[in-house]
């Protein structure tokens, strides 16, 4: 759970300074949304030490694909 909390600070720490227009913003927050998502789908699934492997990979994949279903 701290490997995802630590994504989503750093994704948000990196994405909100960059925005600039309304459409930055929503493709900052469907990334961030997604992110977090997919590290809480990740961080159900694994177990041991592959749990904050699962974890990171989770969100890095949620955050990306979410950024690509909003069209940006």
């Amino acid at each position: 759970m701290k490997v995802v909390a630590i994504s989503a600070l750093m994704a948000t720490l990196v994405i909100v300074p960059a925005c600039t227009s309304q459409r930055d913003v929503e493709c900052g927050g469907a990334a961030l949304t997604g992110a977090v998502v997919g590290g809480l789908i990740g961080n159900q699934i694994g177990g041991g030490s592959g749990k904050d492997i699962l974890t990171a990979s989770g969100a890095a994949a949620g955050g990306l694909m979410a950024n690509r279903a909003a069209g940006c």
